[in-house]
């Protein structure tokens, strides 16, 4: 016997999916996925069926933990670095947002969203590429534990767009939203 119906939404928010990637998923269209959780349409046996195995299984990979899924390959930066040592190192390795330390200590993050925001107003007063970052970086993404569970990473990684994954207080690894996709896998 199948869930409700009703489980379908609470479960997809619970696994941090939208109904976008639900759909691509289960190959089931956005349209029938937003009516079924509206209580608009009853779906085929068949068609539920595929939305609760998925579902089901997914849930059932929660055994993953942060260190399963995160990235070893720690680019950072030195807070007093320039931004130009930034750019180019996020450049030449296509990431989106880079840890600034101070010493071994997280102090911070650089995003390409923050230097959009950022760039054009700071860099005039302070002379572009050569500022520190320092004076442009954003508050450091949240810090868990190689043990913490990743389904409980997905909503941290969505609101800010990256986790760093500490062991016995050492910052061991990253986790961004294209790493969350291993638990799909």
């Amino acid at each position: 016997m199948l869930p409700r119906l009703e489980n379908v939404k609470q479960a997809r928010v619970r696994l941090g999916l939208t109904q976008r990637k639900l759909a691509g998923l289960t190959g089931i269209s956005t349209s029938m996925i937003n009516q079924i959780e509206s209580g608009r349409c009853k779906p085929s046996y068949e068609t539920a069926r595929k939305i609760f195995e998925l579902l089901s299984s997914l849930e059932g990979q929660s055994s993953m933990k942060a260190g399963d899924i995160c990235s070893r390959r720690l680019i950072l930066v030195q807070k007093n670095d320039t931004l130009r040592i930034a750019i180019d190192r996020m450049r030449s390795n296509s990431i989106s947002q880079i840890p600034v330390f101070d010493g071994s200590r997280v102090v911070g993050i650089v995003s390409e969203d923050g230097l959009a925001k950022n760039m054009v107003e700071k860099a005039e007063k302070e002379g572009g590429r050569n500022m520190t970052i320092s004076m442009i970086m954003e508050p450091p993404p949240p810090l868990v534990d190689l043990s913490t569970p990743a389904k409980a990473l997905v909503p941290l990684v969505r609101f800010s767009k990256c986790v760093l994954v500490s062991e016995e207080g050492a910052v061991v690894g990253i986790i961004t939203l294209t790493d969350t996709l291993k638990m799909v896998e």
